[in-house]
């Protein structure tokens, strides 16, 4: 469990940020209630975003969602695959982001949103 004041969370937490985009509402929708569903993130938020990206040589503008999942980092590489075998995109944004410092309730509620029946309580 994380120590009750968050000033003692810096630089240390098993806490991150999962970053990946998809083309649309209804596929966000639905990799966001996956993830939450199967304990990978304790929540997901989605953006409409325009992105400017270089595709096969090509510049490319294009309207998609960017899903924001905060998790642990212990379940990072499970989330990955997760993402992987769920994403239409041939090559999926997968970036994680350390969380330095946050709320110890916070912190606390994304370790019972990411805990599955089988994990040891913390």
């Amino acid at each position: 469990m994380p120590p009750a004041n968050p000033a003692e969370l810096e630089g240390m937490t098993p806490y991150c940020i999962v970053l990946t985009t998809v083309s649309g509402e209804v596929q966000a929708q639905a990799l966001a209630r996956q993830i939450v569903e199967a304990r990978l993130g304790a929540c997901v938020q989605i953006d409409r975003v325009q992105s400017v990206y270089r595709w096969e040589g090509q510049l490319c503008s294009e309207p998609e969602c960017r899903l924001t999942i905060k998790t642990r980092k212990a379940c990072f590489t499970a989330l990955a695959q997760f993402i992987r075998a769920h994403h239409a995109y041939e090559v999926p944004e997968i970036v994680q982001i350390p969380v330095a410092a946050g709320s110890a309730d916070y912190l606390r509620w994304i370790d019972e949103g990411t805990q599955s029946g089988d994990d040891p309580p913390r």
